[in-house]
């Protein structure tokens, strides 16, 4: 029988651990292997950020390195790892040892490793932490280093960055030089490393960095000589503008906030410090109910990356970085470990189908920086950016997509699993003292049926907690057709009992097409309604609708067809409705007129938002006008 679960600390299933073979990720996850981890060295190596890790740059040669460089390849680096533990692949494990050995080669004999103030401003070393992106780029080799080693076993970039944390640690840090980066990252990166190495003082090392911010006189407003950047920046750009314990709303840069926030959900898990935890959740509500996009996209101007006041939600300006959106998943699945809460499932899930893949084509080859929600038809992928943060940045949390699927709790030996989101395939892992496999079939998301098995060696009793997510109404779950009641606590549901193996679990999640209004203060959806089934938001594009797409009107009474299209941007489903389209026609030279548009029935065909710009250039748009 279903019972509530219990609250405790979850640990994340390794990705090394879970496959996932189905028809929505498994193509995407091919193509990040096969086409954009490949596309992406290419670029990496013509515009000279693999190969300036030779050291061989002189002043007046081109391109001049640039300060995060050294980043946009650890994040391939990472990437590729996390594919070789999935997929072994000879010669891409060959470009990884290759580049791996550049990256070894540019460590100075102090361990200090940075292209960029090694070769082009070696005197400011650790002079301009706000802008340098200095311990940025050092947490990404990290969080490279770590990823290598956990997929490989090899040490080659583990032991590199521990001695270029060991020398970070040799520099700052209480009694020695005290600042952080302007662009967080190194905090979480030095958690990751502290549970590779088992160093205690790289984590001591991350709570000095994230106690550091907020400080007054501060780090950077020692730098910009206590005035605002002349770009009209100031410390809340970097939150940098309170100590994070005070923290309750979400200020300046949207990936950098986001990796700030990891981090301290990281250092809270580590030292059980409540207050961070606090600030956390704090935030969280005031980024997710009021700073955030149907996509789960994050960071609505370009002026800054990021955020400006609440309920300012543009729809055609919208940046929504796709780096943003990937963190804001980062930061979710962190929180989720703390009390197996599905609204951050709720909202890891939403970003993921929504506003990170949109960030792909299908084909894996071109890249969007930025996410608007809506589109004139001038806005589309490209190959690179001068700033190609975004590009590895997907290409790494595609290859590492399994790893947010399960989690278990239950300390030393684990008796309870998780589910947080559905996708077939197999996990192998330990429960209850033995190893289990764990097998999901389904179409998620495009239905919402799964079934399970859990088939342990020996017959055993352990616990599994299904998400029933926040979107859905009316969830069954069955086990060997025995109907369960929910009584989901948080949004999971239990079921203990004493597993054979040759139990089916059923979970059936409706999904009805919702027509999704915003809150009443985002002036930009005032009047409009957004489509949505399942996780999956929809768009309209000029591609399958021949008329303007803000002469739309969606009528309250407008009923849905849903209709699963294979042949159709890798196979997606569509909705189709009837709705009025306003005749424009007549207007000759006038720019107004006495009100004269007729409005007529006209057939709607809306696709998943994440796979727009896939086809012929054209308008796109999420939110249509509609009637109540």
């Amino acid at each position: 029988m279903a019972d509530q679960p219990v609250c405790r600390k979850l640990v994340p299933v390794p990705f090394t651990q879970v496959r996932v073979a189905d028809r929505f990720w498994t193509p995407r996850i091919d193509a990040n292997r096969e086409v954009t981890l490949r596309a992406e060295y290419k670029q990496l190596k013509e515009t000279g950020r693999i190969d300036v890790f030779d050291l061989t740059w002189k002043e007046g040669m081109t391109p001049v390195p640039h300060q995060f460089w050294d980043s946009d390849v650890a994040k391939w680096v990472e990437a590729v790892a996390y594919s070789l533990a999935d997929h072994p692949d000879p010669d891409l494990e060959a470009l990884l040892d290759e580049v791996i050995a550049k990256i070894a080669g540019a460590q100075q004999p102090d361990g200090y490793l940075n292209t960029y103030f090694t070769l082009v401003k070696p005197e400011e070393r650790f002079k301009h932490l706000s802008w340098s992106h200095e311990l940025y780029s050092a947490g990404h080799l990290m969080e490279a280093a770590v990823a290598h080693f956990q997929a490989t076993g090899k040490r080659t970039l583990l032991d590199v960055m521990a001695r270029y944390a060991d020398y970070i640690d040799s520099y700052f840090g209480p009694g020695k030089t005290f600042g952080s980066d302007g662009h967080e990252e190194i905090e979480l990166a030095l958690v990751k490393l502290y549970h590779a190495t088992g160093e205690e003082r790289y984590l001591r090392l991350c709570e000095f960095f994230v106690n550091a911010r907020g400080q007054h006189p501060g780090i950077f407003e020692e730098e910009w000589g206590g005035k605002q950047q002349a770009a009209g920046r100031d410390r809340s750009y970097c939150q940098d503008h309170l100590p994070v314990r005070e923290m309750s709303e979400v200020t300046g840069h949207a990936v950098r906030a986001m990796y700030l926030y990891c981090g301290m959900a990281d250092l809270a898990n580590e030292t059980g410090d409540e207050g961070l935890l606090h600030a956390c959740e704090r935030l969280w509500d005031h980024v997710t109910l009021k700073n955030m996009y149907l996509t789960g996209g994050i960071g609505s101007t370009r002026a800054n990356e990021g955020f400006t006041r609440d309920y300012d939600l543009p729809n055609e300006s919208a940046y929504c970085e796709t780096c943003a959106a990937i963190g804001l998943v980062f930061w979710a699945h962190r929180l989720l470990q703390f009390d197996a809460d599905g609204r951050y499932a709720d909202i890891l899930e939403r970003a993921l189908y929504n506003g990170v893949i949109s960030g792909v084509s299908q084909d894996g080859s071109k890249f969007f920086y930025v996410n608007p929600l809506e589109s004139s038809g001038d806005h589309h992928r490209q190959d690179w950016f001068g700033c190609a943060c975004c590009p590895p940045n997907i290409a790494r949390i595609l290859a590492s997509l399994p790893g947010y699927l399960y989690s278990l709790a239950g300390g030393a030996e684990a008796r309870e699993l998780y589910v947080h989101l559905y996708a077939a395939g197999t996990a192998t892992l330990e429960l209850a003292g033995q190893k289990v496999t764990v097998t999901q079939e389904t179409d998620y998301p495009w239905d919402g049926t799964v079934r399970m098995r859990l088939q342990p060696e020996q017959p055993a009793r352990f616990a599994l907690s299904l998400r029933i997510p926040g979107w859905c109404e009316g969830a069954r779950l069955t086990v060997d057709g025995e109907e369960i009641a929910l009584k989901p606590r948080k949004g999971y549901v239990r079921v203990s009992r004493r597993w054979t193996g040759s139990e089916v679990v059923e979970l059936t999640l409706p999904m009805p097409v919702e027509r999704v209004e915003a809150h009443p203060e985002v002036k930009a959806d005032s009047g409009c309604v957004a489509l949505q089934r399942g996780p999956v938001v929809y768009c309209l594009e000029a591609a399958d609708n021949a008329f303007p797409l803000q002469e739309v009107v969606l009528p309250a009474e407008a009923e849905f067809k849903t209709a699963f299209r294979k042949n159709l941007l890798g196979g997606v489903v569509v909705l189709e409705a009837e709705a009025l389209v306003g005749d424009t026609g007549g207007w000759k030279k006038q720019l107004y007129r006495p009100s004269a548009t007729s409005y007529k029935p006209r057939k709607i065909t809306a696709v998943p938002y994440c796979v727009w710009d896939n086809r012929e250039p054209g308008a796109m748009r999420v939110w249509l006008r509609g009637t109540l």
